[in-house]
């Protein structure tokens, strides 16, 4: 049973000769639900695969009978697809950045679902705060930023592209090039995982602290008081989150886009 709850299931508080449960890795960690063959499905996987479902979708019942003169939901779906294609393809890649909308806009609502299943009663954990999924995200744009880059300029020009910047005196690329090598490789694809993990991970912990810590400090005239307050400190850092997961879904898609564009450019 996971710490957190623990602190709801049982009668775990200050007066009690209770310690505090305070949130761990055992808070991110569950028991399978159900189980096909081999694979066991958890709370997390079910989350993801909702997630996709969701995605899949809302975009099929606005876009699979489009109208010229656009419904409530199609108009919606419009606008939300407007605002990847205009505010970030056209604004990082430019003209170039059409063909590669459809993967942006997958990309954008699908880590937002991921990341706004923390915030929904009885889901309540993002599921991107399992390495696991930015990992998978991350490597899908990997595998897309080295498939054009090679794809675009060859083997010898895609490596020139990935390693060897233009505009400086020869004898900084001795040091420079490594460098370069191992930051858009491997560094970029890590730090695209991690990013998004450890925001979803923070957030989550946080909100986990005062929420138990709210359950907790019940059961005294005082501890009531710090209690509500803890509760009430619960409800800003979840409107907070809310803000972050879209953000969190924003960065990674605009650092996605910065990254194709860049694989696009001419080698050097």
């Amino acid at each position: 049973m996971h710490n957190d709850q623990l602190a709801f299931e049982t009668d775990c508080h200050l007066l009690h000769d209770c310690g505090y449960p305070a949130p761990s890795l055992w808070s991110f960690e569950f028991e399978p639900i159900f189980s096909i063959g081999p694979v066991d499905f958890d709370k997390p996987m079910l989350l993801a695969l909702l997630s996709t479902v969701t995605v899949l979708t809302f975009f099929w019942m606005a876009f699979g009978r489009a109208k010229v003169v656009p419904g409530k939901l199609q108009l919606i779906g419009e606008v939300l697809y407007d605002f990847v294609r205009r505010g970030i393809a056209r604004e990082v890649m430019g003209k170039e950045g059409e063909r590669y909308v459809p993967l942006l806009v997958s990309l954008f609502f699908l880590v937002w679902m991921l990341n706004v299943w923390a915030v929904v009663p009885f889901a309540q954990i993002p599921a991107s705060s399992i390495i696991g999924y930015p990992v998978a995200l991350a490597l899908v744009v990997w595998v897309t930023y080295m498939t054009i880059t090679f794809r675009s300029h060859g083997f010898v020009g895609g490596m020139r592209n990935l390693c060897v910047p233009s505009g400086l005196p020869k004898p900084i690329y001795v040091l420079l090039t490594p460098i370069e090598f191992v930051s858009n490789i491997f560094i970029r694809p890590f730090t695209l995982a991690v990013r998004l993990f450890g925001n979803m991970f923070a957030g989550h912990v946080l909100i986990l602290v005062f929420l138990i810590g709210g359950w907790y400090m019940l059961g005294s005239v005082v501890g009531t008081f710090f209690s509500i307050t803890s509760l009430t400190m619960t409800l800003v850092l979840t409107a907070f989150e809310m803000f972050v997961q879209a953000l969190q879904a924003y960065v990674f898609v605009v650092l996605t886009a910065t990254y194709i564009s860049g694989a696009l450019e001419e080698p050097h």
